[in-house]
């Protein structure tokens, strides 16, 4: 019998992010406004990582608070819950139990050369827990959880990716195919938005707070920050990342948020200068976030709302992770009830 289309399973990409700090511009155009466009083509797990969170200390009250304000933002961004699962990490306990499975099918020397847990470790010498050590086991497991087939990473993540892989690999050797390996996820065109006042590392939403832009910053914050933007000491508008990384970071933003290219916005700035430039890309970011914001300031308000999205979400993903937890539980030898 001919497979239709309601009967051919969609491949399934993951993507996780912590409730720490407000999702950036950076975070928005690099992964978060294409990933609507992925629902066609994948069955989607967005989840919010808040068991990842605890390596740092956090205030409870601003957890709870972060968590139901990054779904909120998530479903404003135009992320569908009903067609794609948005859920919260710690409502599915498998996470948790999968993770200790992995760590036995892990080796210390692989956990010493992560690149993350010796920076990390360098930024809080007064918290060096285990959870940072075995934070990458935790990643493993939310990944190979779903049966994930492609994970969006950017650089900063696929030693991460690399890591996963190697232990489903190494598990699969020993007890037949129970995970799937996954790939990495790499749009073909994606506009990667760097740190305002340092134009050489990407946005990062742990940035100085003049250093990116917020989903949630008002008109007057984004312009204050545009204008303050690094640029440099010559006037010439030009697309050159290499030399002219300010201008040319600028030149990026506008583009994502008007839908052309760098080199359209250049050409329309010819005889300009970095004035003109900065007030244009204000003004597209500002018109791009502003329906976000008005959407999410709707659906933040509703508590009912968001907790019920959480609620349902959170079977539906504990009902596909106990697929692949007890498949593991089984092959180990675990006695099943």
């Amino acid at each position: 019998m001919t497979e239709t289309a309601t009967t051919v399973r969609k491949p399934i990409l993951y993507s996780g992010i912590q409730p720490s700090g407000n999702i950036t511009l950076g975070n928005y155009i690099g992964a978060i406004r294409n990933f609507t466009l992925l629902e066609k083509d994948y069955d989607c797990l967005f989840a919010i990582v808040d068991l990842h969170a605890l390596t740092v200390r956090q205030d409870p009250a601003a957890l709870r608070r972060n968590t139901a304000e990054l779904t909120a933002l998530y479903i404003a961004s135009g992320l569908d819950p009903v067609k794609n699962i948005v859920y919260c990490q710690s409502h599915v306990p498998q996470h948790a139990e999968l993770t200790w499975i992995l760590s036995c099918f892990t080796y210390m020397g692989e956990l010493n050369r992560m690149t993350q847990y010796k920076e990390k470790s360098a930024q809080h010498t007064d918290n060096i827990n285990a959870g940072l050590f075995t934070y990458p086991v935790l990643m493993a497991a939310d990944i190979l959880l779903y049966q994930t087939n492609v994970v969006p990473v950017g650089g900063d993540q696929k030693q991460h990716l690399e890591i996963t892989r190697d232990i489903a690999q190494r598990f699969n050797g020993v007890y037949g195919n129970v995970f799937v390996v996954p790939e990495a996820y790499i749009p073909k065109e994606t506009a990667r938005i760097m740190s305002l006042s340092d134009p050489t590392r990407k946005m990062s939403k742990s940035d100085p707070e003049d250093s990116l832009i917020s989903l949630l910053d008002d008109a007057a914050a984004v312009r204050r920050k545009i204008r303050r933007a690094v640029t440099d000491s010559e006037a010439e508008i030009l697309f050159d990342p290499e030399k002219k990384p300010g201008v040319s970071n600028l030149l990026s933003i506008c583009a994502a948020m008007t839908g052309t290219t760098p080199e359209t916005v250049t050409a329309s700035f010819q005889g300009m200068g970095y004035g003109e430039l900065k007030e244009a890309t204000a003004e597209a970011v500002i018109a791009g976030i502003t329906p976000i914001q008005e959407r999410y300031k709707e659906l933040v308000s509703d508590k009912t709302y968001i907790s019920g999205i959480l609620k349902s979400n959170a079977e539906r993903a504990r009902a596909l992770a106990q697929r692949t937890l007890g498949k593991a539980q089984k092959k180990l030898g675990l006695y099943q009830i």
